[in-house]
């Protein structure tokens, strides 16, 4: 993209990333904690987190201790958000009734696989059950799918979270995030 200078000039317009947008509502909003699986799409939001002192950010090993970790972070006065994959889901469906019932606020941004492109036939089946698990697991769900909604729509869903007491997740689409291809070779 480029933009038209008075001299007449093109300069590039610096554009930054979307994972920008979704840190902007981390710090507008105090999300203090983090807690994540590893996760390419996810990568330059948790460089970006892990680069800020007033964010904690941890590594799990499975997706539920995030559950529990931000229903205790909830306890302990903060506010936080799991980052994980939507073949992590399944691993949390028991965990989600502590925040359901205990109306803990829960946020979790998911990046999605089994859609968009997708190559591994074994993402195709809980990538397509995500939204009804969560739903079924009485979870609010967002998605997004264009980068422009991505700021609006974490806010959207953090500030649920936040002002009702109640579990939401924002779903971000492989179509937003793009196919994952391993290169041969």
């Amino acid at each position: 993209m480029y933009e038209v200078l008075k001299s007449g000039q093109f300069m590039k317009k610096i554009t930054k990333d979307w994972r920008h947008d979704i840190y902007d509502v981390f710090k507008e909003l105090n999300i203090t904690l983090i807690s994540h699986i590893p996760d390419a799409g996810h990568t330059p939001l948790i460089d970006l987190c892990e680069q800020d002192n007033e964010i904690d950010v941890i590594t799990l090993t499975t997706e539920e201790e995030g559950v529990g970790l931000s229903s205790g972070a909830w306890a302990g006065g903060k506010k936080s958000a799991l980052l994980m994959q939507s073949s992590g889901v399944g691993n949390c469906i028991n965990a989600l009734a502590l925040p359901n019932i205990c109306r803990i606020p829960f946020l979790a941004i998911v990046s999605m696989r089994g859609e968009w492109g997708e190559f591994i036939p074994w993402q195709v089946p809980m990538g397509q059950g995500t939204p009804k698990v969560l739903e079924a697991m009485d979870v609010k769900v967002f998605r997004v799918d264009y980068e422009e909604e991505v700021g609006s729509t974490v806010y959207a869903a953090a500030k649920f979270a936040f002002n009702t007491r109640r579990s939401s997740t924002v779903l971000l689409s492989q179509k937003l995030i793009g196919a994952k291809q391993f290169k041969n070779g």
